[in-house]
Parts: structure tokens; sequence; C-alpha cells
């Protein structure tokens, strides 16, 4: 991937339909930023906007994913970041717009991530995390509380029991203990982000783009449905498939035995 200048501290580069978001401020372990922040949202939106991306990854540059928000910020307010949760809407949370992203998103956890740089891998579809790696949501014991929605995300992902140890203790796993719990999938430090890649390619090249956005939206709202009302909203969206030109495509290439062409319709 052909990289931008290197003192930009979120680096933005595709190939082969993915999106890779590179947090780097190396010398500061990715600790993270308001002017990250923005960067983030800024990146997220255009490579939502962009056809040519299929899946999005995030990682970090050198040895760390991000270790949480950087202390000089931190030391500098004197105070814990302020709250902006103005409404109840999922996506309407500071970080809500990483979950409502209509596209495959990766978290390539290549190193330590810590509090908020954490939290950003949860919000993600898939995640992948160095064997080695540290990872803590540290809150208890820097006097603070499981925030950006962390309470609600953790349980549903590794377990009420998992989630309260992880919260209420603050204590450091490594990347082969997070894959046990289920957080993530635990691969070598060696060829970590080029295999978390091929992955990220194979949805890119492989899946319709429509089917992809509606499945993201079926999880999301299965999780306030009943069974019965998820399977109904299933049923509507398999008979709207049957007229669309990736249903239509998926059959002729599987028949065809030749790589997919889909368009997204």
């Amino acid at each position: 991937m052909q990289q931008p200048p290197p003192d930009e501290e979120l680096i933005y580069a595709v190939e082969q339909g993915v999106a890779l978001l590179t947090i780097h401020r190396p010398e500061r372990m990715n600790a993270w930023t308001p002017a990250l922040e923005e960067c983030l949202k800024a990146c997220i939106g255009r490579a939502g906007n962009d056809p040519e991306v299929r899946c999005v990854v995030i990682t970090g540059a050198g040895g760390a994913f991000c270790a949480g928000m950087d202390m000089q910020v931190l030391q500098a307010s004197n105070r814990p970041p302020q709250a902006e949760s103005l409404t109840d809407d999922d996506a309407g949370q500071r970080y809500g717009y990483l979950g409502a992203f209509s596209k495959p998103l990766i978290a390539a956890i290549n190193g330590a991530a810590a509090g908020v740089g954490l939290c950003l891998a949860l919000y993600c579809d898939v995640r992948f995390v160095v064997a080695g790696a540290k990872l803590t949501v540290p809150y208890a014991r820097r006097g603070l509380v499981a925030e950006h929605g962390t309470a609600w995300l953790l349980p549903r992902l590794v377990g009420p029991m998992h989630a309260a140890d992880l919260l209420i203790s603050g204590r450091t796993v490594t990347g082969d203990e997070a894959a046990h719990m289920g957080l993530a999938w635990a691969l070598p430090a060696e060829g970590f982000l080029d295999a978390v890649l091929d992955r990220a390619r194979e949805i890119a090249l492989t899946t319709s783009p429509r089917s992809v956005r509606i499945i993201k939206r079926q999880l999301a709202e299965a999780r306030y449905q009943t069974l019965g009302q998820a399977t109904q909203v299933a049923d509507r969206e398999i008979a709207a498939c049957r007229d669309t030109e990736d249903f239509r495509e998926g059959v002729r290439h599987f028949l065809e035995k030749r790589p997919p062409q889909f368009t997204g319709n």
C-alpha cells in the first residue's frame, strides 16, 4: 500500500478493496488524542463513501495498537474527558459511528491496547490480536469508570463473568487469554498484519457488499429482538435478495467456478 507522509498521525491507504487505517504515533505508543479522534471519524466517513472500499482494518504503528488516552492530555486538563452522550441512540454515542459503519470493520491489535484504545477495538466487527500483546481496561486503577459503552459491549463479547473480571480488577491480559475469552482471534507476531489483511481481502473480494451491509444491520438489530422478530426480518430480506444483481452473480460465479464480480446491487 502506498503510504502518505510519515508525519500524519492517522495514515489512510487503500488496496484491493481494503482501507488500512494506521494510528501513527509510535513514539507515544499511539496514545489517543482529540485530534486523532477527529481524524478517525473523518477516515471512517471517507471509507464509507468510497465504493472501492469494501472492508476497513484499523491497526497501530510500531509495537502498540493504542495505549489509551495520552497522559499528557489528561495531565493538561487535570480531569477526565468530558462526557458527550446526548442521546440514547446507539449510533449517536461518541464512538457509535464505528458500530453503525455499514462495511466490515476489523481491528488488527498488533500490540498493547488499553482504555479507549481497547474500547475502539470492541466496536469493530472482528478483532485479531498478537498472541503476546498486553490488553487492559484499567479504569478502576485510574479512579475512573467503564467509559464509552465498555460495560455494555464487553459482556456481549466475552460474557458477564469475564467482563466483570476485566473491568473490576483492571488487570492486564495477554492476547492468548483474550482469545480464550472469545474477545479476539490470536495470531503470531510474525506476519501478523499480512495475515489480517489477507482475511480482509478475502471479505472484500469474495462477498456481496449488499449482503454484508444487511447482515451487519441484522446483527445490530438482533441484540434487541426476539428470535421470532429476527426470523421475520430474515425472511423479508431473503425475499428481497432474489431480485438483486448480487444474488444472480452469486449463483453464476458458483456454477461457472470463477471469482465473483459483485457490484453491491
